[in-house]
């Protein structure tokens, strides 16, 4: 699912918002996780999962083309950990 689907979906379910609200709501919710996981903050949805950020430290790699040794730098990256009830959908499908 898409979020353009994820809109249609939302102004399809509630007939009293327009497709230009839902995507609104959905902007809304997408902006603040974004902002909660750059804070450093935890976002959970329970049923669904919860969002961290984890720090992968710095480390050298080959480049596979030169074989030269890279060096990549430290830096964060987001974590989604699925919740039990999502596990046991996805499992009975």
């Amino acid at each position: 699912m898409t979020k353009s689907e994820l809109v249609d979906k939302l102004a399809e379910k509630n007939g009293s918002l327009t497709r230009k609200e839902s995507e609104t709501i959905v902007n809304l919710i997408f902006d603040s996780m974004g902002d909660a996981l750059r804070c450093g903050e935890k976002v959970e949805i329970r049923g669904f999962g919860s969002f961290t950020v984890r720090e992968r430290g710095a480390r050298e790699a080959r480049n596979p083309k030169s074989g030269e040794i890279v060096d990549i730098p430290a830096k964060k990256v987001p974590f989604f950990k699925t919740g039990k009830e999502l596990r046991e959908r996805v499992d009975a499908a």
